[in-house]
């Protein structure tokens, strides 16, 4: 694209971090096809501008085509809107360094992404123990986190009794509902509620199917062998009861390796049957993280055409699978329908450590502690160290404790504020992980939005302003 037909785009930011600005304007100018221009405003901090201030202060030269502001800058931008007419203003990222992705470099946003195919049934385990408040509870949080169906984990030793009541409050509040129980009493009960899959038949009680009326999940006669599935296949066939078949997957040094062979064996005789996978077999009884697991599962699913699982999310390393699945399916529908591999898509996925991690770099970080002119301490924590800088030091220690006693700060709140902001940092450098003063560290989907010290002192302030205001009111009423 010529030069003189780039869009001209006019980024606005205080003193302290123009060099940086400058820096990654050098490098994603020519990339993002785009005219890079810088308003240093007179103020430090850029996080610090009220779009107000910014306002009186922005002059946007003639033949901008955009202006953006920092992420940071909170508040109305109507009077820079106002100030800049008719050229559009927008907020950009909060940390300047993810400018290349708000420009779509660096992690492209794919076409159609958030499709999927795989229906994910979560249990409810020990569900005859729980009263219906409880299950309705799980239910909820279950539907929320992505499961489409609520499965009802029976105990051995039943009849429990209450299941009717139990799927009949679950069908209430809106839930599909599968009952997962051998017991023949409990299951009709369960059906005559409402419930409209039976987990699980095989040579032992397919008979009973026939008066069901529902979907059942076919399994084998034997654990560890596909023995019994052909003549309960051809059973529920002959009579016109619908079903999907779950080969069973086994924990690891249980045989896993051998009934996933067992997965690709059904679908080898079965090519257009509905298959099932009990996914909890794997992530409640494995020493991990349960989300690459999940990952890796769905995308065996996706590929294999296994089009729902059963998830459980009790132990508490795998209590948030039926989230991590909803992704994972996404993720790997997109992979598989477009034969593209499943990276820098689903960013929610990637929870202990950053897919990237930016560095100024200690050159950078002494140019910009030069810049500043007040006492606040900002810290940065990169390459195995945590940096400490204000107008007076540029300070560094891998020991967040060592530092600290460098800092010299014995203001109680203050003090507070950065053993907290220390302590993240010292994270961060743990595993990997892009540290932003005042920023929450990025934990995919489990990600808690922080309020930083600036925005909360400003609430504080508005909120003791208010309370002011309505105790005078209420004195002199």
């Amino acid at each position: 694209m010529p030069d003189d037909a780039r869009p001209r785009i006019l980024f606005v930011t205080g003193r302290l971090a123009e060099f940086a600005l400058r820096q990654v304007l050098d490098d994603l100018a020519p990339r993002a096809e785009i005219r890079a221009e810088v308003a240093v405003l007179p103020i430090t901090v850029a996080a610090l501008m009220p779009p107000k201030w910014i306002a009186r202060h922005l002059q946007v030269p003639e033949g901008v085509d955009r202006v953006i502001l920092p992420g940071m800058c909170k508040g109305d931008l109507a009077p820079v809107v106002e100030k800049a007419a008719p050229v559009p203003v927008e907020r950009g990222p909060d940390d300047l360094r993810d400018l290349p992705r708000a420009f779509g470099l660096d992690t492209p946003k794919a076409d159609g992404y958030g499709a999927f195919d795989i229906e994910i049934l979560a249990e409810i385990n020990h569900a005859p123990t729980l009263p219906i408040d409880e299950l309705l509870t799980q239910a909820d949080r279950f539907r929320a986190e992505g499961a489409d169906r609520i499965d009802l984990g029976c105990d051995p030793g039943g009849p429990w009794l209450g299941v009717g009541e139990a799927v009949a409050a679950l069908r209430e509040q809106g839930h599909r509902v599968s009952v997962d129980s051998f017991d023949p009493v409990e299951v009709e009960h369960a059906v005559a509620a409402g419930a409209d899959l039976v987990l699980s038949v095989n040579g032992s009680n397919r008979e009973r199917a026939r008066d069901w009326g529902v979907e059942v999940v076919a399994i084998p006669d034997q654990v560890g062998t596909l023995d019994g599935l052909d003549a309960s296949v051809d059973f529920l066939t002959k009579h016109g009861i619908p079903f999907r078949l779950d080969p069973i997957i086994e924990p690891i040094g249980f045989g896993f390796a051998a009934s996933l062979g067992r997965y690709l064996e059904t679908r080898r005789r079965y090519p257009d049957a509905e298959i099932m996978m009990g996914i909890g077999n794997l992530t409640e009884l494995t020493d991990v993280d349960s989300s690459g697991m999940n990952v890796a599962l769905i995308g065996f699913c996706q590929e294999l055409r296994v089009g729902s699982v059963l998830t459980t999310a009790v132990i508490n390393w795998a209590r948030s699978s039926v989230r991590e699945i909803d992704l994972a399916r996404r993720l790997s529908y997109h992979a598989v329908t477009n034969k593209t591999l499943p990276k820098h898509l689903e960013p929610n996925l990637v929870t202990l450590r950053d897919p990237k991690v930016p560095a100024f770099g200690p050159e950078t970080l002494r140019e910009l502690q030069r810049r500043i002119k007040d006492p606040n301490w900002r810290i940065f924590a990169e390459d195995g160290m945590i940096y400490a800088l204000n107008h007076q030091h540029f300070l560094s220690d891998p020991d967040p404790f060592a530092l600290f006693d460098l800092m010299g700060v014995d203001e109680p709140s203050h003090a507070f504020y950065l053993g907290y902001e220390l302590a993240k940092a010292k994270t961060a450098l743990t595993l990997g992980k892009h540290y932003r003063q005042d920023q929450a560290l990025d934990w995919g989907f489990l990600t808690e939005p922080e309020v930083s010290a600036v925005e909360r002192r400003k609430w504080e302030r508005e909120h003791r302003r208010r309370r002011d205001e309505g105790g005078a009111g209420g004195l002199g009423s």
